[in-house]
């Protein structure tokens, strides 16, 4: 037997030199170290030798059987090193990576920024469902049916709960929220930040989302006067783009305030004289605003005749491509790592 066991060794380790690939060396485990390989059977052979060489003989066979099992792991770990190319490789000794995190978003960014400047002022943040009624989106807010103020909103309609007959849709501005604030807080003065995303079916292009995140502003008390609405924004627009920042306000026409004005800065690139990016008007308009209507103010429980207020309303993701030069709101959902980077 112990030829017959030299034999088998020699010529299982010839032959696993010569394996070339993976298969190649389970093939010659199977043939050799398997339940009906070569060296199992001289295992079980053993048995019929006469007692006194069996333990000689075992002792043998399995010292060849452990030669051959680390040899063929060996050929293993070198098949699987050779298949994987260089570039692929670990090397095990180098010290660890450290994983990538995240960044706030520059729209995140910018809102926080937003909140930071509004907050000594006493603004408080509050929200309010995406998923919005009818009656707060337009009606309460002096838009009623067939008024031709609608056709500025693209709409998106969703069918409302079971057994309600009212319209619902994703709302299309943070505006309802001024209403349910109004509700909750009545008769106490208010002074609120309200952000959130707000849905238009409108076409995506470099200045248009069908999905865009807005923060309003009101403020509603005893004598509050459009003055007070001058002040705020100024300071807000010269702590957002700069202490140098000239401000503009126009009338403008929204159906939930009167009067109504939109408000320009002087443009970033060109310092007002007339560029490109400001269309050489040297102003960039940056948000709308206005009085409350007394109509407003009524459906939020308040008498306008003993209290005003103002509110305004801008896109953050507006403010941010101002801020940061930014041509295209389109970068800002890509989810294009080398866009966001740039504001880690």
């Amino acid at each position: 037997m112990r030829e017959q066991l030299e034999g088998l060794r020699e010529k299982a380790l010839q032959e696993l030199e010569g394996v070339g690939d993976l298969q190649g060396a389970e093939e010659w485990r199977v043939a050799y170290l398997g339940r009906r390989g070569a060296l199992t059977k001289i295992l079980r052979s053993v048995g019929k030798l006469p007692p006194e060489e069996r333990p000689q003989a075992g002792e043998r066979a399995n010292r060849v059987k452990r030669e051959l099992t680390q040899a063929w792991e060996a050929k293993v770990e070198a098949l699987k090193a050779k298949a994987i190319p260089p570039e692929e490789r670990i090397d095990v000794t180098l010290p660890g990576r450290k994983p990538l995190l995240g960044t706030i978003h520059p729209v995140t960014r910018t809102l926080w920024e937003i909140y930071d400047i509004f907050a000594p002022m006493g603004f408080q943040v509050v929200e309010g469902p995406e998923v919005e009624w009818d009656r707060y989106n337009f009606e309460l807010l002096n838009i009623p049916k067939d008024h031709p103020a609608r056709d500025m909103f693209a709409t998106l309609y969703v069918a409302p709960p079971y057994g309600r007959s009212q319209e619902m849709m994703l709302r299309t501005h943070t505006s309802p929220v001024q209403i349910r604030t109004m509700e909750r807080f009545c008769p106490e003065p208010i002074r609120v930040l309200i952000p959130g995303r707000c849905y238009r079916y409108e076409s995506v292009d470099a200045t248009h989302e069908w999905m865009f995140i807005q923060v309003e502003g009101l403020a509603v008390g005893r004598e509050v006067t459009m003055a007070d609405l001058k002040g705020v924004l100024t300071a807000f627009a010269r702590q957002m783009f700069g202490a140098e920042r000239k401000v503009r306000f126009r009338c403008d026409y929204f159906p939930f305030v009167e009067p109504g004005a939109e408000m320009a800065i002087d443009c970033i690139v060109c310092q007002g004289e007339g560029c490109r990016v400001c269309g050489y008007t040297g102003w960039l308009e940056i948000l709308g605003a206005g009085m409350v209507h007394p109509e407003v103010l009524r459906n939020g429980g308040y008498d306008p005749q003993s209290y005003t207020g103002f509110a305004f309303g801008m896109g953050v993701e507006r403010i941010a491509m101002l801020k940061h030069s930014i041509d295209d709101i389109r970068l800002f959902y890509g989810n294009d790592l080398r866009f966001l980077k740039q504001f880690s």
